[in-house]
C-alpha cells in the first residue's frame, strides 16, 4: 500500500447553507472567546508578535533558499470554506495515543476554501504559522489544538512559531514532511528480506526536506498507536505521534531539530489501550545500564583497517591457522573503557601469537552478571565502555595489530524485562505466541519466534550488522542446540513436534541456514562458529547438501568440539595412576574429529560455578598441576581443529573465573613469589603459538583425514600417545605426549623412513616454563628397525607429565 503523502488532506466536509451560517456563527463566537483570554495568553501572543515585528524570522530565511517557491493565490470563489478545527474523533485519538495517520490531519492540507493548518502542541499557551511574509496566528481549540484556515490556492511552506510560558520558539512543523522511507525498504520489511534493516529502522540523524532533523522508524504490528518520547519533548510523546506505513506494521516519524546524543523512547499504546514505553529494538546506541533509554546516534568514525580487509578472504578459516584468546571485555582489565583497552589488549595478544579475539557478547544487556547473554539492544554495543565508535577503535586496533575479531552472538533468546523486546506491542511479536514455544525452560528467558519473517530479518540483519558495520571477522553463535531441538530441556508434554512429529525445530533450522548463507554472500573472509553440543548432522556442511538426515547443513564454518572438551577434561582431571583405564577418553575425538570443521574450546564455561580453573582440574601438587596443564596445551595445539582459551588460563590462574574483577593479573608480578611459575605457563602458550603458526602441518588439512595418522594410540598401559600431523606436501610434525609422573627413557616409536633427522621443536618440560628440563637436545635420527607399523623408528626420551613436538631437522 502506498503510504499517503503528508500534503494531502482529509476529504472535505460536505455542508449545506444551514450548515455553513451555523460555522459562520460557531466562528464569531470563537472569536469573542479569544479575546477574553487570560493574561497570561495576551502575554504570550504579545511576545511573539514582537518576535515577530523585530527580526526576520528563519522562515524567510530558509524560503528566500527554496526553489520555485510556491506563491500565495487566493482560492476560486466557487468554494465553501469549512472549519479547520480537527473532528472530535480526530482529538480524541490524538489524545489516547491512538491516531494510525497523525500526518492526514496535522500540519497543512488544503480544503474547500483554502489551506488548513493543524498544531497538536501540548502545553503551548499560542501558535502562530510563518511562511514567507504570511503571519497567521492559529485558534486555540483546547487540550493543545491549534488550528486556522487561510485562504491560499496552494499548501505553502511553513513553520511554526510556538509560545510556552516564559518563552517563544520558532520550529519546524514535522507534519510536513513526507515518509522518510521508500517502497523498496517497505516491500523488503514485509518480506523479511531486508538485509540492512538497521538502515531502515530505529533512530538516523539525516536532512529530509533540506532539514536536519531525526527520522524514526519502529515496527510495531499490534500497536493502535506509537508516539516518541524523549529529552526533547520532556519526555512526553502526546504530541510527536508518528503513522503507520500502510499494512507493514512500520511507524514512522521525522523530528527536526532533534540530532545525535539525544534520548528517546517509543510509547506504544497496546491493544487493550494500555500505554508501554519501550526502547528501540534497533537503537544503535544505549544509555549506560542500568538506564534503559535509547540513544540517537550518528558514527563519523574512520576506519584504518584496509589492509586487514583486503586479505582477510586469502584463505578459508578452515586451511588457515587460527588460535583465539576468549576475552571478556569488561573483566580483563576492570574499569578500562574500549579505547583504553585498544591500547592494551592488541599488543597483549599478539605478544603471546594468538591470531584471533573472541569476544563474550558485545551487545547491550541489563545485567553484567549475564555475562551479555541475555540481550536488549541487539544493535547497540554496550555503552558501559563507550559509544559505538569507540568500539570500532577496538576493532580498528586489533586489526592493524593482524588480530581477528570474532564476537559471541545470541540470537537464541531474550529476556523478559518489560522496556524491551518482551510482548513489545502488547502481543508477543519477537517471541512465539504459543507459551510451550516461548519461554526458555533454562535461563528465564523468551525464545525468539523463527518462523516469523520480520523476526528473522531481525537477527538475519543482526549478523549482517556487525559484521558490515563493525568490521567483525566471525561469530559465534551461542546455544544452537537449544535453538534446533522442540524438545531441548523439556519434559514430555511440555512441547509440541514438528509437522513430521520430530522434534527438531524446522524454523530455527531455515533461520540458521538463512543466516549463515547470507553472511558468507555479503561478507568476504567472514566465518561463523556454532556453540553445538550435540550430534547433529551437518553443522558445517553447506546448506545446499542434504545429508542422511534429509536436513541440508546448517552452513557454519566451524563448530565447537564440545565432546572433545568434556572427555578431555575428564581424563586430565584423574590421578594419573587411573588414567590408563580411561585412555579412551583421550583418543575417542579422533573418531569423529573430520565430522565437522572443529573448534577446540577451553572457554569460561569450564572456568566457573565450581569447575575450577584450567589448572586447578589437575590432579597432583602445584608443579604436578602446572606440568599436567602444560602437558594438556602441548596436546591440544597438536590436535586436529582450531585452539580456544580463556583469558586467565594462559598463565595458570588457580582461581575460577569472576567477573566482578577478571583475571588474577597479580600473578604474574615479579614482587609475587611464584611468579616465575605463573609467567612459565604464559611463555608456553607464547612459544606453541608461534611455532603453530609456523607450522602449516598443524593447520593446513585440519578437516582433512590426510592431515593425521596414529603412531600409537593405544599405549594406555604408558599413558601416552603420539600421532603425525602433516602438511599438504607430507611434510610431518610428530607430537608425543607423556601423561604419567615419570620419565620414559630410550621409548620407541615408529615414524616415516624419508626423514632423516628429527629434532626437537617445543618441549613442555623446559625449564623456562617451569618444568624439569627433561630434553631431547640432540637431532634424533631414526634406525631401520620396524615398530608401530612403519618402516623405521627412534628412540626419545619423554618427560613425565609433558608434550613434546618433533619436525624434521
Amino acid at each position: 500500500m502506498t503510504p499517503r503523502p503528508s500534503s494531502s488532506g482529509p476529504e472535505p466536509r460536505k455542508t449545506t447553507g444551514k450548515k455553513t451560517a451555523q460555522a459562520a456563527e460557531k466562528a464569531v463566537a470563537k472569536k469573542a472567546v479569544a479575546k477574553k483570554a487570560t493574561a497570561k495568553k495576551a502575554t504570550a501572543k504579545k511576545a511573539v508578535a514582537n518576535k515577530k515585528g523585530t527580526q526576520k524570522t528563519a522562515t524567510e530565511k530558509t524560503a528566500t533558499k527554496q526553489a520555485a517557491p510556491r506563491e500565495a493565490v487566493a482560492p476560486p470563489r466557487a468554494e465553501v470554506a469549512v472549519s479547520p478545527a480537527l473532528d472530535a474523533g480526530d482529538r480524541e485519538r490524538l489524545l489516547a495515543g491512538t491516531h494510525h495517520d497523525p500526518h492526514a490531519v496535522l500540519g497543512a492540507h488544503r480544503v474547500p476554501g483554502g489551506v488548513a493548518f493543524r498544531a497538536f502542541r501540548p502545553y503551548a499557551l499560542a501558535v502562530t504559522v510563518l511562511s514567507g511574509k504570511l503571519r497567521v496566528e492559529l485558534h486555540d481549540d483546547g487540550d493543545g489544538f491549534f488550528s486556522g484556515l487561510v485562504p491560499l490556492a496552494e499548501v505553502p511552506l511553513h513553520r511554526l512559531l510556538v509560545a510556552y510560558e516564559g518563552t517563544v520558539q520558532e520550529v519546524e512543523d514535522p507534519y510536513r514532511f513526507l515518509p522518510t522511507l521508500g517502497e523498496l525498504d517497505l516491500h523488503l520489511i514485509g518480506e523479511g528480506r531486508h538485509e540492512q534493516l538497521w538502515r531502515a529502522l530505529g533512530a538516523h540523524p539525516a536532512t529530509h526536506d533540506g532539514v536536519a532533523g531525526t527520522r524514526f522508524a519502529v515496527w510495531a504490528p499490534n500497536a493502535r498507536g506509537v508516539r516518541v518520547a524523549g529529552g526533547f519533548n520532556f519526555w512526553d510523546g502526546t504530541g510527536h505521534p508518528m503513522r503507520s506505513l500502510g499494512s507493514t506494521g512500520v511507524w514512522e516519524l521525522f523530528l527536526p531539530g532533534v540530532g545525535a546524543g539525544e534520548l528517546y523512547k517509543f510509547e506504544i499504546t497496546r491493544p487493550d489501550g494500555s500505554r508501554t514505553f519501550r526502547a528501540d529494538p534497533l537503537a544503535r546506541r544505549t544509555e549506560v545500564p542500568p538506564a534503559t533509554s535509547s540513544v540517537v546516534h550518528a558514527s563519523d568514525y574512520t576506519w584504518g583497517d584496509e589492509e586487514w580487509l583486503a586479505h582477510r578472504a586469502d584463505a578459508p578459516a578452515h586451511e588457515a591457522p587460527m588460535s583465539v584468546y576468549e576475552v571478556h571485555l569488561p573483566s580483563w582489565r576492570p574499569g578500562l573503557t574500549y579505547r583504553q583497552l585498544a591500547e592494551q589488549l592488541p599488543a597483549y595478544v599478539a605478544d603471546l601469537g594468538f591470531t584471533h579475539v573472541e569476544l563474550m557478547p558485545v551487545a547491550e544487556h541489563p545485567f553484567g552478571g549475564s555475562w551479555g547473554y541475555q540481550v536488549t539492544g541487539f544493535y547497540a554495543p554496550t555503552a558501559r565502555l563507550g559509544d559505538p565508535d569507540d568500539f570500532k577503535y577496538l576493532v580498528d586496533r586489533l586489526h592493524r595489530a593482524g588480530i581477528g575479531v570474532l564476537m559471541d552472538w545470541v540470537p537464541a533468546h531474550f529476556p523478559r524485562d518489560d522496556w524491551a523486546l518482551a510482548e513489545f506491542d502488547g502481543r508477543p511479536l519477537y517471541e512465539h505466541s504459543d507459551p510451550l514455544r516461548a519461554a526458555h525452560p533454562d535461563w528465564g528467558t523468551l525464545e525468539f519466534d523463527f518462523g516469523r519473517r520480520e523476526v528473522r530479518n531481525f537477527l538475519v540483519a543482526n549478523a549482517v550488522y556487525w559484521c558490515e558495520e563493525f568490521h567483525i571477522d566471525g561469530l559465534r553463535v551461542d546455544a544452537v542446540a537449544s535453538m534446533l531441538y522442540l524438545d531441548y530441556s523439556r519434559e514430555p508434554g511440555q512441547w509440541t513436534p514438528n509437522e513430521h512429529g520430530g522434534r527438531e525445530n524446522l524454523d530455527a533450522v531455515a533461520f540458521l541456514q538463512e543466516m549463515n548463507a547470507t553472511l558468507y554472500r555479503r561478507v568476504p573472509g567472514v566465518v561463523t562458529v556454532a556453540e553445538e553440543s550435540t550430534a547433529w548432522d551437518g553443522v558445517t556442511r553447506a546448506t545446499h547438501h542434504k545429508g542422511p538426515s534429509g536436513f541440508g547443513g546448517l552452513g557454519f564454518g566451524l563448530k565447537w568440539n564440545m565432546g572433545w572438551m568434556h572427555d578431555s577434561l575428564e581424563y586430565m582431571s584423574r590421578e594419573p595412576v587411573h588414567r590408563t583405564y580411561h585412555h579412551g577418553e583421550l583418543t575417542f575425538s579422533m573418531v569423529y574429529a573430520y565430522s565437522e570443521n572443529y573448534v577446540l574450546p577451553i572457554s569460561h564455561d569450564e572456568v566457573v560455578h565450581g569447575k575450577k580453573s584450567l589448572v586447578s582440574k589437575m590432579p597432583g601438587d602445584w608443579w604436578q598441576q602446572r606440568a599436567n596443564e602444560r602437558a594438556y596445551l602441548g596436546w591440544m595445539w597438536a590436535h586436529p581443529g582450531k585452539q580456544l582459551l580463556f583469558m586467565g588460563q594462559e598463565f595458570a590462574q588457580g582461581a575460577e573465573w569472576s567477573e566482578a574483577h577478571g583475571p588474577d593479573w597479580w600473578l604474574l608480578d615479579p614482587e609475587y613469589g611464584a611468579a616465575a611459575d605463573h609467567r612459565g605457563v604464559r611463555d608456553l602458550v607464547r612459544d606453541l603459538n608461534t611455532v603453530y603458526r609456523a607450522t602449516p602441518a598443524l593447520w593446513r588439512r585440519d578437516t582433512h583425514p590426510s592431515g593425521f595418522a596414529w603412531v600409537v594410540g593405544d599405549a594406555a598401559d604408558d599413558d601416552v600417545v603420539a600421532f603425525l600431523r602433516l602438511d599438504a606436501d607430507g611434510t610431518p610434525l610428530l607430537a608425543v605426549s607423556n601423561f604419567a609422573p615419570v620419565v620414559r627413557s630410550g621409548y620407541r616409536l615408529g615414524v616415516p623412513d624419508d626423514v632423516p633427522a628429527w629434532h626437537e621443536v617445543l618441549n613442555t618440560d623446559a625449564a623456562r616454563y617451569g618444568g624439569g628440563d627433561v630434553l631431547n637436545p640432540h637431532p634424533v635420527k631414526p634406525d631401520a628397525q620396524g615398530w608401530h607399523g612403519r618402516p623405521a623408528s627412534i628412540r626419545l626420551t619423554l618427560p613425565p607429565l609433558a608434550t613434546v613436538w618433533l619436525r624434521p631437522a
